[in-house]
């Protein structure tokens, strides 16, 4: 799970460090990483480059020994964009109060910001909105008001008290622009035990339903809903990425068009930095065959880690090959066209597909970075925003915009382009892309 949360520059650290343990070898053979056949001089696999069939659904995917990242004289210069790229770090509470300051007056901003600094590190508040309004000496409406404000913010349901809370705010988020199932209130407010536990009979025996429509109701809930709402954003906001003061940074992963057609597949490339590839040094381990007892113990130590580091590795890169495979056919037009064709996914969803926890997904995704076939690095959390199609459409038509557009009217020409988004949430896109409201957009024209 280490090396699945680290990026590339880090996982080339780290294997150094490894190396200095005298059981791991790097053998200096440049090997395909996956299907271990020795590769010409440079480029990528022959064979795991090489597409099963032209179905351009079908991304091929691989991982790549480009150690030409970290080499003196490596050949990294086409993969460094035209402008300087600086990534935007930004924790948790300041995300969300710059999303909800436009709906504060300057004592509200206070308790907001001290509410936030009350979060612990999966969004839930750690003391009681009674105890805030005390210490502001303010009436507990106003703490309330402004615990709604924050839970109906991004991510949503940040600031309840429990996942069940969290659960019930973004269900009524999500009822105000598309129909849910009356069950699921039900079973979070009434069963979310039994849910926890995933005792589905029991839920269906106490609601006085079938089993079916449990079923049925429990896969809405975790396609939609997160138990854990600040886990949103492992990857982009609540773990920031260590390296974000570098102006150039080298992607994670590279997609690439087969041929250089956009009608071909996607070629994805998970990067490996080393050239070579890692083993248990054979003449080690026949040393502590023949060593003395008290020597053996600590040469075993030593086996038994590099062995487990050479494990690990393996199980890093086929975890990105599956989750890359899944991500690029999905948001393949994403890929291709831009910002508005971004499909819905959650790592949610994507975690019960590939049959692995969420923090699995999470840990793949924190920090990473995709170049795309326009050489533009993008996180890899992009992928994951669901917010970004209508954000990229309410960003085009405010700068279309004759006179200044209300959010009310902005919802109304979302809606048009087929994004039913009510106009608090119009509200809440707008801060987040820094967008002032029509009245101060009005006073900026003049």
């Amino acid at each position: 799970m280490t090396l699945l949360n680290q990026t590339v520059g880090e996982l080339y650290q780290q294997i150094q460090q490894e190396l200095t343990n005298p059981a791991l070898e790097l053998v200096e053979e440049r090997r395909c990483p996956t299907c271990h056949r020795v590769l010409p001089g440079h480029g990528e696999c022959p064979v795991c480059s090489r597409p099963v069939s032209m179905q351009a659904e079908e991304p091929v995917v691989f991982v790549s020994p480009r150690e030409d990242f970290y080499s003196s004289g490596g050949s990294s210069a086409d993969l460094i964009p035209d402008e300087p790229v600086s990534p935007i770090v930004e924790e948790l509470p300041v995300f969300i109060l710059r999303q909800i300051a436009v709906e504060l007056e300057g004592e509200e901003r206070r308790i907001a910001a001290f509410f936030l600094t009350h979060l612990d590190e999966d969004g839930f508040l750690t003391i009681a909105p009674v105890e805030i309004a005390q210490y502001f000496h303010v009436p507990l409406s106003k703490v309330l008001r402004i615990k709604q404000l924050i839970q109906r913010a991004e991510p949503v349901g940040v600031g309840s008290a429990n996942p069940q809370e969290a659960l019930l705010v973004q269900l009524d988020v999500l009822n105000e622009t598309k129909p849910t199932p009356e069950l699921a209130r039900h079973i979070i407010a009434e069963a979310m035990d039994l849910l926890t536990h995933r005792q589905y009979a029991e839920i269906a025996r106490k609601l006085n339903v079938s089993y079916h429509q449990v079923q049925e109701t429990v896969r809405f809930i975790g396609e939609n809903l997160n138990p854990f709402p600040a886990r949103a954003h492992w990857g982009d906001v609540r773990n920031p990425s260590p390296k974000a003061g570098e102006v150039y940074y080298h992607p994670d992963i590279i997609i690439s068009y087969l041929n250089n057609s956009p009608e071909n597949p996607l070629v994805v490339e998970i990067i490996l930095p080393i050239r070579g590839y890692l083993r248990v040094n054979p003449l080690f381990r026949q040393a502590a065959r023949i060593a003395s007892e008290e020597t053996r113990i600590g040469m075993k130590n030593d086996l038994e880690r590099a062995a487990l580091f050479v494990k690990c590795l393996q199980q890093r890169n086929f975890t990105m090959q599956r989750l890359m495979q899944r991500v690029v056919s999905i948001q393949r037009d994403f890929i291709l066209r831009g910002d508005r064709y971004i499909k819905p996914l959650t790592r949610a969803s994507l975690a019960e597909e590939l049959g692995v926890h969420e923090s699995t997904i999470s840990r793949a995704v924190s920090n990473k970075t995709v170049q795309l076939p326009n050489k533009k690095i993008i996180p890899l959390a992009n992928f994951f925003d669901r917010s970004l199609n209508v954000r990229t459409a309410l960003r085009e038509i405010i700068s279309r915009e004759k006179n200044p557009l209300s959010d009310s009217q902005l919802a109304r020409l979302l809606a048009q382009q087929g994004y039913e988004v009510a106009r608090r949430t119009v509200a809440k896109y707008r801060a987040m892309e820094g967008i002032l409201p029509a009245h101060l957009r009005r006073v900026n024209q003049v």
